[in-house]
């Protein structure tokens, strides 16, 4: 049974596709895939939500504090009757709380289309999780707002069971069809030639990690799918130079810096 409620600190890194592949070298044995998928690799499509005035985008680019979206999610080819996951993912001093529930698409979807829903009407593995899922909307008055998708390699540490490292590939984001079983399509938010890393852990990124990631150069980076995405999809007010965008690489005088969206 997949875990509903869980906690854990995430440090995200954008490297190169060659960063990536070495980063698999050197971990070795240390890292095993993900028992989900082929080998660890899957399809991930997110439905993410937000209302008119996008106050779930400016809490998050405004790094408030506590800060919290909604969405729902299915992996990989996805229709009516797959689970799909509903979920409230929290962030309070840097620790990632997620408080999810399992439920076939349809109903998430029969949920959604309710004028007034009661969360008890619905089957799903968690009443309670749907009881703050249905408080959550109601206060922020949040609607369906776009689809973003990748594709993901998973992988969990051998030794060390809560760590926890996810390679996020072809960013990919929507907001005219809003339906996930028509799958993980849309333009790009990010340089298919680059990766988002996520290292996930309950306390501390483990030493041997840590040195294999600086010795690979590769740079921690804080931007947010959910924002760069509202940003390329929607008119949102707020200035050029506070986008969601980074460089990578690059010399002191920037000359031959790559931009690139997170």
């Amino acid at each position: 049974m997949a875990i509903e409620i869980f906690c854990r600190k995430e440090q995200k890194y954008l490297i190169t596709r060659k960063q990536y592949e070495q980063l698999i070298e050197e971990m070795g044995p240390r890292m095993r895939n993900d028992k989900n998928g082929t080998d660890g690799r899957y399809t991930v499509t997110s439905l993410y939500f937000d209302n008119r005035e996008h106050s779930i985008y400016y809490e998050t680019k405004n790094k408030l504090k506590y800060r919290q979206k909604l969405r729902l999610r299915v992996y990989d080819d996805a229709t009516l009757s797959s689970t799909a996951f509903f979920e409230v993912k929290q962030k309070h001093n840097k620790v990632v709380n997620k408080r999810r529930l399992l439920m076939p698409l349809q109903e998430a979807y029969r949920y959604l289309g309710e004028k007034d829903p009661d969360p008890a009407d619905y089957e799903s593995t968690n009443g309670q999780v749907l009881k703050e899922i249905d408080y959550f909307r109601r206060f922020y008055h949040l609607e369906p707002e776009m689809v973003v998708s990748y594709d993901r390699h998973a992988l969990h540490g051998v030794d060390n069971a809560d760590l926890r490292m996810t390679f996020d590939f072809n960013l990919r984001c929507r907001k005219e069809d809003l339906a996930l079983e028509h799958g993980p399509y849309g333009d790009h938010f990010i340089d298919p030639d680059l990766v988002v890393l996520e290292v996930k852990v309950e306390h501390s990124v483990p030493l041997w990690l840590a040195r294999i990631l600086q010795g690979l150069e590769c740079e921690q980076r804080s931007a947010s799918k959910f924002c760069t995405s509202t940003e390329m999809l929607h008119e949102v007010v707020v200035p050029q130079t506070t986008k969601e965008q980074t460089t990578i690489g690059g010399m002191e005088d920037e000359s031959d810096q790559q931009l690139v969206f997170i």
